[in-house]
């Protein structure tokens, strides 16, 4: 499948698939975008209801660019004490001769731990840094098998016109399942028929404001 690269609004890179006519983030700012959904008004969000917290155990959907596993891996290198898991799930990895043209580092430093975290193989569970573990499986997310384990999802798939099989119900009675009692979950998608099976399957559903060029995003949570 034919890969481009787009710049977008706030100057950080996306990838387009002309075939599926999608991006793998907003046009309006992949950075902007992933900072306000994931960090935000999820990593940042969980972190504050539940400071006592010394691990997490992080499950995306899409682990796509590595974006945002790049961002939390920042983040979590501001937070002395806490260690995060991050369970990544990609069928599609992009391929090294992409990735390595993004523009998400902005320095030496950066860019050696965005490489870093790219490099690790599939199916391996490594240890990025003291407070990082890194695990991505290549296996469709319907594969998924875990009880009260995850403590933050961040859902970040191509859209449902796109791949209308990944907003299934049954994935998120899956993730329900997979949450721990007072884990999150949150997505840019903010459709009527997806709040609407979330709270169908228990999830207690905010809609919130969403990032540049998105009037609204969801977070759930597992009360």
């Amino acid at each position: 499948m034919k890969i481009e690269i787009l710049q977008t609004a706030d100057g950080s890179n996306t990838l387009y698939l002309p075939e599926l006519d999608e991006t793998y983030h907003s046009r309006h700012g992949s950075r902007q975008e992933a900072l306000h959904v994931f960090i935000q008004n999820g990593l940042q969000y969980y972190l504050e209801k539940h400071p006592e917290a010394t691990e997490i155990n992080l499950l995306e959907v899409g682990f796509g660019t590595g974006l945002n596993a790049f961002l939390t891996f920042q983040e979590m290198g501001k937070r002395p004490g806490t260690s995060l898991h991050y369970l990544g799930f990609e069928t599609h990895p992009v391929p090294q001769e992409i990735w390595q043209q993004l523009n998400y580092a902005t320095s030496a430093s950066e860019k050696e731990a965005y490489c870093h975290l790219m490099e690790v193989p599939f199916g391996e569970k490594t240890r990025v840094a003291s407070f990082f573990q890194l695990e991505k499986i290549q296996d469709p997310i319907q594969y998924l098998v875990l009880e009260n384990q995850i403590d933050l999802v961040y859902f970040d798939a191509f859209g449902p016109r796109a791949q209308a099989e990944m907003w299934d119900k049954t994935i998120f009675e899956k993730l329900f399942k997979a949450l721990k009692v007072g884990g999150v979950l949150v997505t840019y998608c903010a459709m009527g028929q997806f709040k609407r099976d979330l709270k169908s399957i228990g999830f207690h559903v905010e809609a919130i404001p969403g990032p540049p060029g998105k009037r609204e995003m969801t977070r759930a949570s597992k009360a």
